[in-house]
Order: C-alpha cells, then sequence, then structure tokens
C-alpha cells in the first residue's frame, strides 16, 4: 500500500505491457522506473501471449507468480495474434472485459483508432517519439489510472 499524490491509499496495482519489440519493453520499463512507479510489471510479446496470461496457461498458470492485472498497456501490431485480435478477444470475455486496457502504439491510423474505442478500449495513444517524452506519458498513465480512477478489481480497492 502507498499514498498518492491525493492523500489516498492504494495498493500496488500489477500492470501487464503487450509489446513484441524488446527495445521498446525495455524503453518501457527504464521510462516506469524514471517516473517512479513501483507497480509490479510484467511484459508479454504478442496477443497470443497475453491471452495465455490472462487465462493462466502455458508458462502462465501460477496465479501468483502471474497475477491477473489493474492495467493492461497494449500494442496494436503484433505477431501471431495482434492487439487488435487481442483486445477483441478480451473484450467478449466477462472475466476479463472489466480490464482497463490503454492502447500504446505506432499507429496513427483513424480506422484503428475508432476500431479499438469500438471495441471496447479505456484509451488510445500514439507512441512518444523519445524517451523524455515516454516517461511523460508514463507518469500520466500512472496518475491517471493509478491515483485518480478506481479499478474495478476487489484487490485493488483501498
Amino acid at each position: 500500500m502507498i499514498e498518492t499524490n491525493l492523500g489516498r491509499k492504494r495498493k500496488l496495482v500489477p500492470i501487464l505491457m503487450a509489446e513484441d519489440d524488446e527495445d521498446d519493453r525495455l524503453l518501457a520499463e527504464d521510462a516506469f522506473i524514471e517516473s517512479r512507479l513501483t507497480n509490479p510489471l510484467f511484459f508479454v510479446e504478442d496477443g497470443e501471449e497475453l491471452l495465455d496470461y490472462l487465462y493462466h496457461r502455458g508458462r502462465y498458470t501460477d496465479s501468483e507468480k502471474f497475477p491477473l492485472p489493474g492495467l493492461i498497456l497494449l500494442d496494436l501490431n503484433m505477431p501471431r495474434k495482434d492487439g487488435r485480435e487481442a483486445l477483441k478477444e478480451i473484450k467478449e470475455d466477462a472475466n476479463l472485459r472489466h480490464i482497463p486496457i490503454v492502447v500504446l502504439t505506432t499507429s496513427k491510423e483513424e480506422e484503428d483508432i475508432l476500431r479499438s474505442y469500438s471495441l471496447g478500449v479505456s484509451s488510445f495513444i500514439v507512441k512518444p517519439v523519445t524517451f523524455e517524452q515516454l516517461v511523460e506519458v508514463i507518469k500520466y498513465i500512472g496518475h491517471y489510472w493509478l491515483e485518480i480512477v478506481t479499478l474495478p478489481h476487489e484487490q485493488y480497492r483501498i
């Protein structure tokens, strides 16, 4: 439990990031550190692995080691199963649809933006170009989703 800037206490919500690019994963991890977000951060490399994690399949069967996330950061353009397909499956599942999903992608296509929102994404963010901008985006995500918003997971409520 930590105290937020707003004087509220919150539990550390696990964050799951679906990102296929290793350099982007490393930058995101560094941005979380730079942003002073101490939430547990987990990574998967594509939509198939994302669903395996959420359904505790394969190497993700240990739910203590791989807890259900309170927030998903989702890239759209990934191999095997892309973020659009994974988003659709997650939002169709009554046990998963309540997890907020923030799309964090290089796509600026209006079609991707509209489709993501129609599938139930919580936010759509175009990946920043510089590391400094990424740190700022991560700070905003952390402040909004982890300090201001009340998440639906019972284990994260105060």
